[in-house]
């Protein structure tokens, strides 16, 4: 199995570390201490035996009849996801979607930082959207502004060009919702998002389930 970090985290684990987390902020803000597995479980939406395997990769077991503190479980994961320290974003890509990613507050309380943003389009470029400055991507200082993740919004043609800017830049994460396959260096690590993709999935399980229930009327 993959791993996700020097401690041997495996990569499914990881995939579930942000649904713990998002629980745990939100069961802190509620003024919880504790939670158990089962609690825990629902809020995320897995099994209470997974919940205690994938925290034991963690080294945090919890107390029996107690369960597990909720704040120092939510500093151990948001220290484990690498979220210690803020983590400077740039997104690519001015259309409505671009505009919305840059307009998502709760970004700032997951450890990100909109730094800056990019487009191509003369129209757009020397604007500002929610007090940034749009500028071109190759007119961005990486000694200046710093950056560790880059998000790419272009159409699926111009992402390639994008994606390799961002290397050049020093990016080494980059979070792609361009409807194509990134190609880039071993060190750098692409999470695609893909909503098309996505929905056939979903269109998928509804004509599944279409069909097991045109065989049940014809049992029936």
């Amino acid at each position: 199995m993959a791993e996700s970090t020097r401690r041997g985290v495996p990569e499914a684990t990881v995939g579930r570390l942000p649904g713990y987390l998002r629980a745990l902020t939100e069961l802190g803000e509620r003024g919880r201490a504790s939670v158990s597995s089962d609690e825990l479980a629902t809020l995320v939406g897995v099994r209470s035996a997974q919940v205690r395997k994938d925290l034991s990769t963690l080294g945090n077991y919890g107390v029996r009849g107690v369960g597990y503190d909720v704040a120092r479980l939510r500093e151990q994961i948001a220290a484990e996801l690498g979220l210690s320290q803020e983590r400077a974003v740039v997104i690519v890509g001015m259309g409505n979607l671009g505009r919305a990613l840059t307009s998502y507050a709760a970004l700032a309380t997951r450890g990100f930082r909109v730094v800056a943003l990019a487009d191509v389009d003369p129209a757009v470029v020397g604007t500002e959207v929610e007090g940034l400055p749009v500028r071109r991507l190759e007119d961005l200082d990486p000694v200046r502004t710093p950056l560790a993740v880059g998000v790419i919004t272009t159409p699926a043609h111009a992402a390639q060009e994008v994606a390799d800017q961002l290397v050049e830049l020093g990016v080494r994460s980059i979070l792609n919702f361009a409807p194509t396959v990134l190609r880039v260096p071993e060190d750098v690590h692409v999470r695609a998002v893909d909503l098309a993709t996505e929905l056939q999935i979903l269109a998928f399980h509804e004509h599944q389930r279409a069909l097991a229930d045109a065989q049940g009327e014809e049992v029936g």
